[in-house]
C-alpha cells in the first residue's frame, strides 16, 4: 500500500502545547511534539482507551495518563510489565510551517 500523505496541522499549533488532536479521515489522531522532532499516534490508548492527549511525552516515550504505561514513539512498543497491544504509530513530514501525516500505518504497508 502506498502512501496517503494529508495536511495535519500548523507547526505554530504546537506553540503553547506539546500534545495536539486532530481528526484526519474521520480517525483520531494526537500530534506531538517532543524537541525537535514530531510525531503522530492514534489517540486511544490500546489497552483501555484512555484518551492520550492527556498523557505526557519525554524523550520520544508517551506515557498514558490512565496506567502510566508507556509507548516508544519511534515504533509504538510499550514499556516493559505490560502485555497489550502496541500503539499505532504513524510517519510525519514536516513542508514548510505545516505537520503532513501518513495515513497508511507502517504494518499495513508491510513495513
Amino acid at each position: 500500500m502506498s502512501a496517503r500523505w494529508v495536511y495535519a496541522c500548523g507547526l505554530d499549533a504546537f506553540d503553547k502545547r506539546q500534545i495536539v488532536t486532530a481528526i484526519m479521515d474521520g480517525r483520531q489522531f494526537i500530534l506531538i511534539q517532543d524537541q525537535a522532532r514530531f510525531y503522530a499516534a492514534e489517540r486511544a490508548c490500546p489497552h483501555e482507551g484512555a484518551d492520550l492527549a492527556l498523557g505526557r511525552c519525554s524523550h520520544a516515550r508517551l506515557h498514558c495518563p490512565r496506567h502510566q504505561a508507556s509507548f516508544d514513539l519511534t515504533d509504538g512498543s510499550v514499556s516493559p510489565g505490560w502485555s497489550f497491544p502496541a500503539l499505532r504509530v504513524f510517519d510525519v513530514r514536516t513542508i514548510g510551517a505545516e505537520l503532513w501525516v501518513n495515513l497508511n500505518h507502517r504494518e499495513d504497508r508491510g513495513n
